[in-house]
């Protein structure tokens, strides 16, 4: 089974937590809502298993490692997703050997993200991560820009949504995946895209805002799922008062059947 989190507004932060499997954290909201960092603390409190992400979707260049590396410390959370550059394969595999010097006694474990612009890149980022960075899992994201290359399509969702499928067949096809190693799918394009994953026992978790986002806008998910997205990132709906959940809620029951089916 895949573990689930789905980012949502602090008005409805325990209604969502109730029926997700993990907590994520988008950490430069810590410094910016002391309400967020508060959920997080009781979180950690409570028991609940968290990720802390470094923003880099939010912001577009990953929080600064000094202070990221602070937060980790001040929250240890259960995993941490070392600052990456969006992608830049290169970047990003300097950036994790400079944290791997400066950061090596943090709690908890890290995750390194694949990042590149060709498969090439992409297979070469991944392979330092998991055979030279020494990281505790490996996380993809869903928007490579090599998705529309690899996987053409007039609509970019479904590029995205079966040009990420594509590359991690062709991953495992080529032999680069590391089956023994736990994997983190970032965000999500259209939510029947992980009923594709039912055989990857590979694959421990997953975190997205989409069927909360899309339950706030009132689009309810149809039984084929989503074939457009709401472009709307969830932190700019983190202040948002929320008065009906019904939506959202049937939205992430479906997300669940599609992604785990009959284990739900």
């Amino acid at each position: 089974m895949i573990k689930i989190a789905h980012e949502s507004p602090k008005s409805i932060f325990d209604k969502v937590q109730a029926v997700t499997d993990y907590d994520y954290a988008l950490v430069h909201l810590f410094e910016e809502d002391p309400e967020y960092l508060a959920l997080f603390r009781q979180a950690k409190e409570s028991g609940r298993e968290i990720i802390l992400d470094n923003s880099i979707f939010e912001l577009e260049e990953a929080f600064d490692a000094e202070k990221f590396a602070g937060w980790v410390l001040d929250l240890q959370p259960d995993w941490y997703i070392v600052p990456d550059a969006l992608e830049d394969a290169k970047k990003t595999c300097n950036q994790m050997a400079e944290w791997n010097i400066k950061f090596k006694n943090l709690p908890g474990k890290k995750i390194g993200v694949v990042q590149g612009k060709t498969y090439h890149q992409i297979k070469t980022c991944y392979e330092y991560m998991d055979k030279i960075a020494g990281v505790d899992m490996i996380a993809i994201s869903f928007d490579y820009s090599y998705y529309t290359h690899s996987f053409s399509h007039p609509n970019k969702y479904v590029s995205w949504m079966l040009g990420r499928v594509k590359l991690l067949g062709d991953l495992v096809r080529d032999g680069v995946i590391n089956t023994s190693k736990p994997h983190h799918l970032l965000g999500c394009s259209l939510p029947q895209e992980f009923a594709f994953y039912s055989n990857y026992d590979w694959i421990y978790s997953l975190d997205t805002s989409n069927p909360v986002v899309h339950g706030i806008k009132g689009v309810e998910y149809r039984e084929d799922g989503l074939w457009s997205k709401e472009s709307q990132k969830l932190f700019e709906l983190i202040n948002h008062d929320v008065t009906d959940v019904n939506t959202i809620l049937y939205n992430i029951h479906k997300f669940r059947w599609f992604t785990n089916g009959s284990k739900v």
